[in-house]
């Protein structure tokens, strides 16, 4: 008779029991959190907005939440709700745990500066009846925010009201804006707005621009030459020896500095001694500086380049008188973008409605650009580019007097193509003198 160690009964019984051991098994298995969709991520937002993050997970039964910022925990919610201080870039991990295991997301977040993710506009106020402005195009909400200088800064003024706010620049990551006749010059965090000195308003003052050549001086422009400015204390310390009269538009590319006069034309400082080493007569507007550290400049019926290495100068023939603002100066209408160069064909005493656009062919200059319909006529420098959105800034008001310089229009264009991209339409008596972008 043949011996079985197992008969067919125990068998049974015993892949029974190996079937409830697995069953028992399966039930104490406990997967670990799953994250739905990306595990990466960006987002941006403005210091004072709040940004809601999720952490993502499919099934949050039995799991423990921890987020952190830059490393530091913060909450233990299966959400958490972002606030930043400061500007800057910050990582969220959120991660998630349960007794099968662990599993982690980042966020990588960039929070702008309170005045960061836009462009400022430059008002000069309507004289006699109140102070230039500071507005502020926000990108997100493609809207205008009036008066935010004076919002941010309350105790703060632009005054006297005979003044004109009539430049704007960022330079060291500080806004600087100028006023004439008798008005300030303000030094505010270009990201926040919060004013950090000035040179108090005062009769006989009446400055036109400003240029920084390093963190400690700048140069300052007036009615009566140009200033040395003590960025640290806000202290004039004497003038450039030789210039004297109006000057206004100021660049710094290279070694050298770059000003307008109103009776030399071009004067090119060196901007280590600040000692005048040239002139360039007979220019009226400038200024723009491509990419390839050329400075352009207007006068006649030609538009000049400026080697600012060499200082060699070539001309392009414009077919159109360039006019400057001698009279009731602003800002020059003319800007570069990219190696190109937009200048607006105005009158003598008023803005015009053609733009043009120097590509590096003189034909190029046989056809506007950019041609205003309408009654609408360029106002103060009336042209911006703005690198960050690849855009021409076109600032307009409507031909005439009286009540038609309180109708308003705001043009975003494709600087490549010419295509207008926005339009902004408000009103009020601003009187735009010149936009200022964040580079």
């Amino acid at each position: 008779m043949k011996n079985h160690f197992f008969s067919k009964p125990l068998i049974a019984i015993a892949s029974l029991m190996l079937l409830t051991v697995s069953c028992n098994n399966d039930d104490d298995f406990t997967a670990p959190p799953a994250i739905k969709g990306e595990q990466q991520l960006k987002d941006t937002l403005t210091i004072g907005k709040t940004l809601q993050l999720s952490s993502k997970i499919a099934d949050r039964n039995n799991v423990v939440f921890e987020w952190a910022v830059d490393g530091n925990v913060v909450g233990s919610d299966s959400t958490y709700t972002f606030k930043p201080e400061t500007r800057g870039d910050f990582k969220i991990t959120m991660t998630a745990k349960n007794n099968g295991g662990k599993v982690s997301l980042t966020y990588d977040i960039h929070t702008f500066g309170a005045y960061e993710n836009g462009f400022y506009m430059i008002n000069e106020g309507w004289f006699g009846h109140g102070t230039g402005t500071v507005g502020f195009y926000r990108y997100d909400t493609k809207a205008i925010e009036d008066s935010v200088f004076v919002k941010v800064n309350p105790d703060k003024n632009l005054k006297p009201e005979s003044s004109t706010l009539e430049f704007g620049t960022i330079f060291n990551k500080k806004l600087f804006l100028v006023s004439k006749v008798g008005g300030p010059v303000v030094v505010a965090d270009a990201y926040s707005l919060k004013e950090e000195k000035r040179i108090p308003a005062q009769g006989g003052n009446d400055w036109r621009a400003v240029v920084g050549i390093d963190e400690n001086q700048a140069l300052l422009t007036s009615s009566k030459g140009i200033f040395k400015l003590n960025l640290n204390t806000m202290t004039l310390n004497g003038q450039i020896e030789g210039v004297t009269g109006q000057v206004g538009d100021i660049v710094k590319a290279n070694g050298y500095i770059f000003a307008l006069s109103s009776s030399k034309g071009v004067i090119v400082i060196n901007a280590s001694t600040l000692v005048v080493e040239k002139t360039i007569p007979s220019m009226v507007l400038g200024f723009a500086v491509t990419d390839d550290k050329k400075v352009w400049a207007a006068g006649g019926k030609k538009l000049i380049s400026i080697d600012s290495n060499t200082l060699e100068v070539k001309e392009i023939a414009i077919g159109f008188q360039a006019y400057g603002s001698w009279g009731a100066w602003h800002p020059g209408s003319i800007v570069a973008a990219k190696n190109n160069v937009f200048i607006a064909k105005n009158g003598s005493f008023s803005g015009g409605k053609e733009i043009y656009k120097y590509n590096g062919d003189e034909a190029s200059m046989a056809t506007p650009f950019i041609a205003l319909t309408q009654s609408n006529i360029l106002y103060g420098a009336g042209i911006g580019y703005d690198r960050k959105k690849n855009s021409l800034v076109v600032n307009t008001v409507n031909e005439g007097f009286g009540t038609n310089f309180a109708i308003n229009n705001l043009y975003l264009f494709n600087a490549d193509s010419g295509v207008k991209k926005e339009t902004i339409s408000f009103s009020g008596y601003y009187f735009p003198a010149v936009s200022v972008f964040h580079q």
